[in-house]
C-alpha cells in the first residue's frame, strides 16, 4: 500500500534518512525543511513521489500552507511525522524564559499545531497516523538537558491524549523513543547564554556526550530509524510507543524499574503509616 506522508525536519539526520527510505519504497512524501535545497537531490531523483517544501514549524501560516499544499498535491495526507526539533542544553537555573519558550515552540507547540491542522482531513477521510518523534529523554531525565527533557515529556503527554481522543475516528498515534543516534543533533544543540559554573560537574559531561554523537559509528545509525518507522506505519495495529535502538530499551527499562520501585516503596510506607495506631 502506498501512503501519503508529511514529514518535518528532513534536512539531516533521522528525517533525511526517513525520506530516503520512503522514496526508495515508492511512497509519496512531502518532505519539509527550513532549507529544502538540502533535499533537492531526492526531489530530482523521485519527481513523481517526493515534493520538498520550505517550512519553519514555528510559523503558523507556513504550517497551514504546507498542509494545504500537501493535500492538494497528493490528494490527502495519511501519515504525519513530527520530526523537527532541537536540543536546548543547560541546567534549570541556566535556561532563560526566552530559551525555554523557543524550545517548547519547536518541540511541543509545532507538533500540536500540525496535528490540529491534519485532524479535520483525517476525520473526513476516516483515519490517519500521527507519529511523534520523542526520545528516551521523554521518559528519562538527563542533567544539563532540562528544557529538552521537559519538552519531550510534554510531547508524550500530547500524543497520549490525542490517542485517546481520536481512536474512535480511525486515527492512530505512535510515540517514537530513539536512543543515541549518529546524527548532527548533538553538534547543533543550543547552549544557554548564561552559564553557571556550579553545574559543570553534571552538565559538562552531558554536553561532551552530545557533541560526540555525530560521526560515532558505535551509535545507532539513521537507517535503523528509517526502517523502523516505515515498518511501523505498515502495521494494522501500531503500538503507542516504539523504542528504537538497543540502548533505548535499556534506558527505558531502567527508568521504568526505578519508578516502579519508588512507587512500591512509597506505597508500602503509606500502608505502614495507615496501619499504625
Amino acid at each position: 500500500m502506498t501512503r501519503r506522508w508529511l514529514v518535518t525536519g528532513c534536512s539531516t539526520g533521522l528525517g533525511r534518512a526517513l525520506v530516503e527510505r520512503l522514496a526508495q519504497a515508492g511512497e509519496r512524501v512531502v518532505a519539509t525543511a527550513r532549507r529544502p535545497e538540502t533535499l533537492s537531490d531526492l526531489a530530482d531523483r523521485h519527481p513523481d513521489t517526493v515534493l520538498t517544501l520550505p517550512l519553519d514549524v514555528c510559523d503558523p501560516v507556513a504550517c497551514a500552507a504546507v498542509v494545504a499544499t500537501a493535500t492538494a498535491h497528493f490528494g490527502g495526507i495519511d501519515v504525519l511525522v513530527n520530526n523537527a526539533g532541537y536540543g536546548q542544553c543547560g541546567a534549570v537555573e541556566e535556561v532563560s524564559d526566552g530559551e525555554l519558550e523557543a524550545q517548547f515552540a519547536t518541540n511541543v507547540f509545532a507538533p500540536w499545531r500540525l496535528a490540529r491542522l491534519v485532524l479535520p482531513l483525517w476525520r473526513a477521510q476516516g483515519g490517519g497516523h500521527a507519529v511523534f518523534v520523542s526520545s528516551v529523554a521523554g521518559a528519562v531525565p538527563f542533567p544539563g538537558l532540562a528544557a529538552y527533557t521537559a519538552s519531550k515529556f510534554a510531547l508524550e503527554g500530547l500524543a497520549e491524549s490525542l490517542a485517546q481522543e481520536s481512536a474512535h475516528l480511525g486515527v492512530k498515534v505512535t510515540i517514537l523513543q530513539p536512543g543515541g543516534f549518529n546524527t548532527p543533533y548533538g553538534t547543533s544543540a543550543a547552549l544557554p547564554r548564561q552559564r553557571v559554573d556550579a553545574y559543570e560537574p553534571v552538565a559538562g559531561p552531558m554536553l561532551a556526550g552530545l557533541r560526540g554523537m555525530h560521526g560515532n559509528l558505535e551509535l545507532n545509525q539513521p537507517e535503523l530509524f528509517a526502517e523502523a518507522v516505515h515498518r511501523l506505519v505498515g502495521l494494522a495495529e501500531p503500538p503507542l510507543r516504539l523504542p528504537i535502538g538497543e540502548d533505548a530499551g535499556q534506558f527505558l527499562t531502567m527508568a521504568l524499574s526505578a519508578r516502579t520501585k519508588e512507587f512500591d516503596d512509597v506505597t508500602a510506607a503509606r500502608l505502614h503509616l495507615r496501619a499504625a495506631p
